[in-house]
């Protein structure tokens, strides 16, 4: 289970990225609401702790529970629907007394750890009508639960995240074709039911706020966008360098209280008035930089299992970035997505930590390091045959 390894095996480039991101993240929270900031600093600590812990875990070992963590995940996402604590119509935490934790960021790193050990053990048989049709319902089932919860930005993703783990794994380009051929009209239908002010597939304030996107001129839905219409005016008021962490302009979105939960789903407009351009991008090149060290570490995985998990951590911060950025900016819908390592929010950040801990397993358990560790002992067992051999000669 647990390994020693060589610290000039570490990948602190990964490690440093993730530490200025936590930084930045202590900075802007510290400045949207001061009460939180202590909480951030101690959920990052612990957060790096659980780093540390799995970095040296063996991920070939915890894949040996690949089931244990599926129905783990099951067990996770249906208590939330039991016990779980409601706010905003939504039931998607369960209240521990000392801290409220949604289960559904710790079940994203579960599920990548799932399908990474049964992708690589049915790796010739992805393409399979048979396979397919069993991991098509492996993944409805929590699928299914998320969305019930409602919780429809984290189903979503994780059905994107899903779909790219399935097509590193090997499925093929021409399903791929058939499945884009499927989705593109299901969309459409998609789109003129929820247009529809009987429809029942979405919540009401879910249907309102892709209504207020769509149509953003209506009268009946510009309440809906008040909030990522201040985020792009407090984003735009920041100009090249911003006005300074902790300013006391009463005009602006943190200190005029213009935008709610700006500590989490809005943690960029934060960035964007009061580090400026320069930081915001900073941020965004910082993302940049996590997500393509996960993929250069997938690249020398030693199996299958190791490049799924590395592909689908970096896929989980990837999306999340994204949507929690374009909605900032107007670009999307208004959901609620916390920005990796920025954003307020311990569940989604310990659960980060968790998975890039895993990925730098991954990356001290390399083809290149194991080649070479092979290399050392075969030399290792000759200098030990040779020193036998001129003893027996002696």
């Amino acid at each position: 289970m647990l390994r020693l390894y060589k610290l000039k095996d570490y990948n602190f480039r990964l490690i440093l990225w993730i530490l200025a991101l936590s930084v930045i993240g202590v900075l802007l929270v510290g400045s949207a609401d001061a009460s939180l900031q202590m909480h951030q600093v101690l959920g990052i600590l612990l957060g790096i702790g659980l780093m540390v812990v799995f970095s040296l875990i063996d991920f070939s070992w915890i894949l040996n529970f690949y089931w244990i963590l599926y129905v783990a995940t099951l067990g996770l996402l249906f208590l939330v629907l039991v016990i779980g604590w409601s706010t905003n119509g939504a039931q998607r935490w369960i209240d521990l007394g000392f801290v409220r934790f949604q289960p559904v960021e710790l079940a994203k790193i579960l599920l990548i750890l799932f399908f990474a050990r049964y992708f690589m053990k049915h790796a010739h048989e992805l393409n399979k009508p048979r396979i397919m049709i069993r991991i098509a319902a492996l993944i409805g089932l929590p699928l299914a639960l998320i969305f019930v919860e409602p919780d429809l930005k984290n189903t979503i993703t994780f059905t994107a995240v899903f779909c790219i783990m399935y097509f590193v794994a090997g499925l093929s380009y021409r399903f791929i074709i058939v499945v884009l051929a499927i989705l593109i009209p299901v969309g459409t239908i998609f789109i003129s039911i929820v247009k529809q002010p009987d429809q029942t597939l979405l919540q009401d304030y879910q249907r309102n706020r892709i209504m207020a996107f769509i149509y953003p001129d209506k009268e009946e839905y510009k309440d809906n966008n008040t909030q990522q219409n201040n985020s792009v005016n407090a984003i735009g008021s920041g100009q090249l360098m911003g006005k300074g962490l902790n300013n006391s302009d009463v005009s602006s979105a943190n200190k005029g209280n213009f935008i709610p939960e700006i500590q989490t789903d809005f943690i960029f407009a934060v960035a964007g008035e009061e580090i400026g351009f320069l930081g915001s991008s900073g941020i965004i090149i910082l993302l940049l930089l996590v997500v393509m060290e996960c993929l250069y570490v997938s690249r020398r995985a030693k199996d299958l299992s190791g490049v799924i998990i590395c592909t689908g951590v970096a896929a989980v911060i990837a999306f999340q970035s994204f949507i929690n950025i374009g909605v900032a900016t107007g670009l999307l819908p208004n959901t609620g997505t916390p920005l990796p390592f920025v954003s307020y929010g311990l569940s989604s950040l310990e659960s980060q930590f968790i998975g890039i801990g895993i990925v730098l397993n991954v990356g001290l358990q390399s083809k290149v390091r194991l080649s070479n560790v092979r290399r050392e002992q075969n030399k290792r067992h000759t200098r030990k045959l040779n020193r036998r051999y001129d003893r027996r000669r002696d």
